[in-house]
């Protein structure tokens, strides 16, 4: 009965360390449609982006890891800037159902295009890294360093948006985006930066993931509809509400993986999402 004990211990860490990549993925596409008011379908695919670039500057153009890591970031975020200013805003002023069809769009060109130009074949960093014993419980060193950057990054963000003058302008946006213009806070401009701070978390994530998952055109949808449900039960746009809900999915996923088998860890947790729409359709911490 002890090791039993144990073997649950370590699975509900496993689940807290989870819950730290999912919650930093739910955390930007949160802020997004927090302050945009428009949901990025295609989020995921920004990881799946974010994921190839770091594999094809430290495996294929030999950068070291310390940089290409912090590159990968830089061009999710160009990318996230780009997809606003391409896609997002032509139609911001359109109706809700045509700006999810067009990310959905940009959802399957990038996937489409991945295909083309990298193939199908699965990809990997290549890194070895140790696993972490403790006791009798066994934790992946890279899921560790991924909870702690992850950390690191959500803790960054608390920091930016509270301390500075530009995070206060992206909180006043996201309460009340009709008002803010009129006292001189430039919609726009906030938009694109909101949009390049989302796709900055995108890349964190897409390096957190890349040193845990091989990377392939449909990566994207091991982590997407699961970060779409996150957001939905923590409430569309409160960033609190769905670092919580993270951790409460990869609960379910890893103690239910646990009692069963991993696969029923997700049934179980999409179980309980469509039972708590039912409740609660608007998300359990929705304002």
């Amino acid at each position: 009965m002890e090791i039993f004990d144990i073997f649950l211990l370590e699975a509900i860490l496993n689940g807290v360390l989870l819950g730290g990549v999912l919650g930093l993925l739910a955390l930007g596409l949160n802020l997004i449609f927090g302050v945009i008011d428009v949901v990025w379908i295609c989020y995921a695919e920004l990881v799946m982006c974010g994921m190839y670039a770091a594999y094809y500057l430290h495996v294929v153009y030999g950068w070291p890891l310390w940089l290409a890591l912090p590159a990968a970031v830089a061009i999710v975020a160009v990318l996230g800037v780009a997809l606003h200013w391409l896609v997002i805003r032509p139609v911001l002023n359109s109706e809700p159902i045509n700006q999810l069809l067009v990310t959905g769009g940009v959802l399957f060109f990038l996937q489409s295009f991945a295909t083309l130009v990298f193939g199908i074949e699965f990809r990997n960093l290549g890194l070895k890294l140790p696993v972490l014993n403790i006791g009798e419980m066994y934790f992946s060193y890279a899921r560790v360093l991924a909870f702690i950057a992850a950390v690191a990054g959500m803790v960054g963000l608390y920091l930016f948006l509270s301390r500075t003058y530009l995070g206060t302008a992206i909180r006043a946006i996201a309460q009340d985006r009709e008002i803010m213009p009129l006292m001189g806070v430039d919609s726009r401009r906030i938009y694109l930066i909101t949009s390049g701070i989302g796709g900055g978390l995108a890349g964190l994530a897409a390096c957190l993931l890349v040193l845990q998952y091989d990377v392939h055109p449909a990566i994207g949808l091991t982590f997407g509809p699961l970060t779409f449900m996150i957001c939905v039960l923590g409430g569309l746009g409160n960033m609190i509400g769905g670092f919580i809900a993270a951790f409460i999915m990869s609960q379910f996923i890893a103690v239910g993986g646990f009692f069963f088998h991993i696969e029923w860890g997700y049934v179980i947790a999409f179980a309980f999402f469509i039972l708590t729409m039912f409740v609660r359709p608007q998300g359990l911490f929705r304002r």
